[in-house]
């Protein structure tokens, strides 16, 4: 395997990459007005797709809103996500909060309804 990458549907693609643009740093390696590819300027193996759900290349039957995923990102402190997820208004479903696996955990809802597991260490 060359590469993997999740790709988040949307109607907004602008916004959707704006989001995790802002809330984890993510720089944009393509952009068009159908689909968006960011990663992490620290580390190339992270890469995030924004596509346009309804553009001919999705199949018909996932253009629909997500389910039956979590995308989770582990970050040094997820305190300091969920400060800048609150200055942006995000959605936030779960305030930060220690977790028995070791782990501190915040839930939030990107603006195409994805819900995102942003997660650090107990140190």
């Amino acid at each position: 395997m060359k590469r993997s990458f999740p790709n988040i549907l949307t109607e907004e693609v602008a916004v959707t990459a704006a989001f995790y643009k802002d809330l984890l740093g993510l720089t944009e390696q393509f952009s068009s007005e159908w689909f968006v590819n960011l990663v992490d300027p620290d580390n190339s193996g992270i890469e995030l797709g924004i596509l346009r759900q309804s553009h001919e290349i999705v199949p018909v039957a996932p253009r629909h809103a997500p389910a039956g995923i979590i995308l989770t990102f582990v970050v040094e402190n997820c305190d300091l996500v969920y400060e800048r997820a609150q200055a942006m208004k995000a959605d936030v479903l779960e305030a930060p909060k220690n977790m028995p696996y070791g782990q501190r955990r915040l839930i939030l809802k990107d603006p195409a309804g994805t819900i995102i597991d942003i997660s650090s260490l107990i140190k």
